[in-house]
């Protein structure tokens, strides 16, 4: 004999929706906050067109930032002072082709390299994102393809740097 199947009640598919509600917002913010994070350094290598253009030489490194002789795309002499962040990858010595931010004297990496790298931030929000949507909502095959395009991406960041 099959066992009988119980009848949902409204109060369960209302509990069910706001959990499904409630989990997607948390993916959302994840996202969203991945983006925001991303977008800060991402923007100067995106929208490079009419910005400021050069080659780093790095000649010092502190906690956070390496300093170095930046040498303009064109008719500008060098310049000493620019700063870069600090990564795994900017080493004393290193050349770097760069885009000064707008109005400081901070610089980007540019290229395949400093796109990947401005945007690491999103492939960690993809990979805690996925956690949410295959635990929380039981997509299952969402989160997969959103944990390998996180992993993807920081794979491919790891790399080119």
């Amino acid at each position: 004999m099959r066992p009988m199947k119980r009848k949902r009640s409204n109060s369960d598919r209302v509990l069910s929706f706001g959990r499904q509600a409630g989990m997607a917002c948390v993916a959302l913010l994840l996202l969203v906050a991945g983006v925001w994070s991303s977008w800060g350094s991402a923007q100067h290598v995106v929208l490079a067109k009419g910005r400021e253009h050069g080659t780093l030489t790095v000649t010092a490194c502190a906690d956070e930032s390496c300093t170095g002789r930046y040498d303009p795309d064109g008719p500008q002499g060098p310049r000493t002072g620019m700063t870069i962040g600090q990564s795994v990858a900017v080493k004393k010595g290193g050349e770097f082709p760069v885009v000064v931010k707008p109005g400081t004297d901070e610089l980007v990496r540019t290229g395949t390299p400093g796109l990947l790298y401005a945007w690491v931030p999103l492939g960690g929000a993809l990979l805690l994102a996925s956690l949410v949507i295959g635990g929380g909502m039981g997509l299952t095959r969402t989160a997969w393809g959103s944990a390998l395009a996180g992993g993807a991406l920081l794979v491919a960041a790891f790399f080119a740097v």
